[in-house]
This record gives C-alpha cells, sequence and structure tokens, in this order.
C-alpha cells in the first residue's frame, strides 16, 4: 500500500490540481500540504490536528476520510509512538528534577532550622551565665560593705567629753569659803554621752539579687467576633457553571479537556461556534492560535498566538 503522501499527490496530479489550489480548497496550509505529500509529519502539528488535515484533504480530492486516515496511521504510526515516548521522556525529566528541586529545598531548609536552633541554645546559655555571676558579684560586695570596722567607742567618749578646767592654787582658795570654790563639771552626763557614743550603728539590711519579671504574654487573637463573619463573605461563590464559548475567525482544530476529563476533538470552520460547560477549568490545545476567539463566562480572553501557531495545554480556569 502506498503511502498517504504518495497517495494524496497521485490523486492531486491525476485531477490537474496544485498545492495551493488544495491549500485554498481546504484551508490548510502550503506548506502543511506539502509536508503531508512528503511525508515529512515533523513539520506538521500533534497527531489529532495532523488527521483533521488528513480528512479535509481527502474531503476536497473526492476520496474515502476512513480509507485515508487508515492509510495514515500505517504512515505516520511509527513517526508519532516515538514522538509519544519523547513526550513521555521528557515529562519523567521533568518530574524527577522537580523532585530533586524539592529535596535540595528541604535540606537547605532543614540545615537554617539547626543552625537557628544553635544560636537560641547559645544565647540563652550566655544569659544565664551573666545572671549567675551578677548574682554571686551583688553578695560579696555587701559583704564587704558590712566588714568595715566602725570608729571605737571609747575614742567617740574621750573626743566628747569636755576638758576639765584646771584649778590653779591659790593662797587665799582655800581659806574662802565652800560655796566660792569651782565646781567639777557633771561626769554622770559625759558618762552617759560616751555610752551613747560607744553603742554601735545598726547594720544595713541585706539587699537582695534582682528578680527576674517575667513579661506579659499577650492573649491569642480572637476567633470569635464581629469581624471574624468578614472572611465567610468575601468567599467566592464557587456553585455557579464555567462557561467557555468558542468564535473560529479561520480553520482550526480544537482539543479540549474539561475539568480533567476524556479529550474532545472538533474541527471549526470560519464563522461556526462552539459552547461548553465545567466546573473548575478548561485545557485547550488550538491547531490554529490566532484564529480562535474564547470567552470564559461571558469575558472575553487575550489571543491564544499568532495565525497558524499550534497552542498546547492551554489553562482556563477560575
Amino acid at each position: 500500500m502506498d503511502s498517504i503522501g504518495d497517495f494524496f499527490k497521485q490523486v492531486r496530479e491525476t485531477k490537474g490540481l496544485t498545492l495551493e489550489e488544495v491549500a485554498s480548497k481546504t484551508r490548510i496550509r502550503t506548506d502543511f500540504v506539502k509536508a503531508l505529500e512528503e511525508g515529512n509529519f515533523a513539520k506538521l502539528p500533534d497527531q489529532v490536528f495532523a488527521r483533521g488535515f488528513v480528512r479535509s484533504y481527502a474531503r476536497s480530492l473526492g476520496l474515502d476520510e476512513e480509507d485515508a486516515i487508515h492509510r495514515f496511521i500505517q504512515s505516520a504510526g511509527a513517526f508519532y509512538e516515538k514522538q509519544d515516548e519523547r513526550e513521555r521522556l521528557k515529562v519523567r525529566q521533568a518530574e524527577e528534577e522537580r523532585k530533586r528541586r524539592a529535596n535540595r529545598k528541604a535540606v537547605a531548609i532543614a540545615i537554617g532550622l539547626a543552625i537557628l536552633t544553635l544560636v537560641i541554645l547559645l544565647s540563652r546559655e550566655q544569659s544565664s551565665l551573666l545572671v549567675r555571676r551578677t548574682s554571686q558579684s551583688e553578695p560579696s560586695a555587701m559583704a564587704g560593705k558590712r566588714a568595715a570596722p566602725p570608729e571605737s567607742g571609747r575614742d567617740v567618749a574621750k573626743s566628747d567629753v569636755p576638758a576639765r578646767p584646771e584649778v590653779e592654787a591659790q593662797p587665799g582658795a582655800v581659806k574662802g569659803k565652800p560655796s566660792e570654790l569651782p565646781t567639777p563639771p557633771p561626769l554622770a552626763r559625759a558618762d552617759a554621752s560616751s555610752s551613747r557614743a560607744a553603742a554601735p550603728a545598726p547594720s544595713p539590711p541585706p539587699v537582695q539579687p534582682h528578680a527576674t519579671v517575667a513579661a506579659p504574654v499577650p492573649p491569642p487573637p480572637a476567633t470569635e467576633g464581629p469581624l471574624s463573619a468578614l472572611t465567610l463573605q468575601g468567599q467566592a461563590n464557587t456553585d455557579e457553571p464555567l462557561v467557555l464559548d468558542l468564535e473560529a475567525t479561520e480553520l482550526s482544530w480544537v482539543v479540549i479537556q474539561i475539568d480533567g476529563g476524556s479529550p474532545q476533538e472538533a474541527l471549526l470552520r470560519p464563522g461556526e461556534k462552539a459552547k461548553w460547560k465545567g466546573q473548575d477549568q478548561f485545557t485547550l490545545t488550538l491547531g490554529n492560535a490566532g484564529g480562535v476567539k474564547a470567552e470564559l463566562n461571558g469575558k472575553p480572553q487575550k489571543p491564544f498566538g499568532p495565525s497558524g501557531k499550534v497552542a498546547r495545554d492551554i489553562l482556563l480556569k477560575r
């Protein structure tokens, strides 16, 4: 059996059509038509869009579409199997790289936590040593103050006792009356004052070391109150369905996956519209990124790419 490219080329030349005429009739780019006839499947889009090109080409030549698809599978099956294997290998490598990065990040976080814990323990140990040294130095200073000897009571008594006046012996003093003789100062008062001065001063009370007062712990934030209902009112309403509207301005193949379900494919011609409903998200693959306009819940979306460009894994969600 001839390959799909040779089969299309023979039929096209038999009908006297050029590549440009086939491209204009099927609205497929000329380089895609040429790559399909030459069997250069690497220049074609994904297998889903290549199948659509084969159907359009067979329809334009008046051929059986299922027979053309069968020839295409036999011609390009090995190529697309290898391509799928390469894609799976790329996905596996990306997953392994992501795991390695996650492991490195976890190790870095563990090392950082260990260093932080060590710093905290060292700071606490230094603080406890400083408090212990301060508490030991304060009692020793107070003991030194108590050991200072007070002045002796004998010296104080001597300094407080007034000096007795000396009585000169005069010839006429003895003969005089006893009342005229000088009276000595009272000794009782001097003795009392000397006894009071000899009494030691009371020692001051010992100074206790300062106790460390713990800072008050603030109460945990209140989880109930007039402001607690704000978070419930700010939540988005997820019960509303998600609606996607597509309108084709050029011929384009569309593969859509709704909420992780099985893929669906469609061929949209210029002016045709399609609508899908979902709950959380849509995943699109477009054979002609610039040939499709999209609206999500009535909100227009930005262009997905230039005309003729294949756009894969477009994620549309809330």
